[in-house]
């Protein structure tokens, strides 16, 4: 079964293999990413982002879900000495990067609890797996028609940041500037919570965000700088056959 629906600004596509799909499992996952996309958007005025960050709700008065993201962005901020922040000066509350991992991932744990066994979740390039091996490829940073390498996922996530989709679109928060030094980072990590927001924040600290990164518990990167250096952790797992 296949599914794609374009939610949150990107296409989200949905593969699973097992022999007996629960319709309804589906249907719940893009219900509650088309929820998330209403609740959590900087960009819709009434969405509870929006609503918080114009002082209509205090933070007393918010979800536990939207209090799980906030304390997300903190614990990234501070790990990364505000580089990563979802309150950069001049710009309104953005949770964005925390928002589409920790989203997608609450989607493939729903399908774990229907009972789904394999299944890859694509949200926009970023992937949760399970029941594999799957093949995962990492687009080249700057040559849309190439991979610079392919990963195989058995149960797991895989997230890109990178300039080849918005641009300079991620900004280091200790300088307000758009991040330099690398041209993509990709992380892999059990949830895609981790990866997303680790990807993001490693990008918008700049080649020191490599090391930060592999650091990180479970995490295992590839990134490319703005030299075209490969470097990789030595547990990324890059598919039989295929180049890295």
């Amino acid at each position: 079964m296949r599914r794609v629906e374009h939610v949150m600004g990107f296409p989200v596509s949905l593969r699973v293999d097992d022999e007996v799909v629960p319709g309804e499992a589906v249907d719940a996952v893009f219900a509650w990413l088309r929820e998330v996309d209403e609740r959590f958007s900087p960009f819709r005025e009434d969405s509870e982002v929006s609503r918080l960050d114009r002082g209509e709700i205090g933070p007393g008065g918010i979800s536990a879900d939207l209090a799980e993201v906030l304390g997300l962005c903190e614990e990234y901020r501070t790990a990364t000495g505000g580089a990563f922040d979802a309150r950069l000066p001049g710009r309104g509350l953005d949770p964005c990067a925390v928002v589409k991992g920790w989203s997608v991932q609450r989607g493939a744990e729903l399908l774990r609890a229907a009972g789904v066994r394999r299944f890859c979740l694509n949200a926009g390039g970023d992937v949760v797996a399970a029941g594999g091996p799957w093949r995962v490829g990492v687009r080249h940073p700057e040559r849309a028609d190439r991979l610079c390498a392919v990963l195989e996922i058995t149960d797991g996530a895989v997230a890109t940041s990178a300039l080849y989709e918005r641009g300079a679109h991620i900004l280091d928060g200790r300088t307000g500037r758009p991040a330099r030094g690398l041209l993509s980072v990709t992380v892999v990590a059990d949830t895609l919570t981790e990866a997303d927001s680790t990807a993001t924040a490693a990008f918008a600290m700049g080649p020191e965000g490599v090391a930060w990164a592999s650091a990180r518990p479970g995490c295992e990167v590839f990134a490319v700088d703005m030299e075209r250096r490969v470097v990789r952790t030595e547990g990324v797992p890059v598919a039989a056959g295929a180049r890295a």
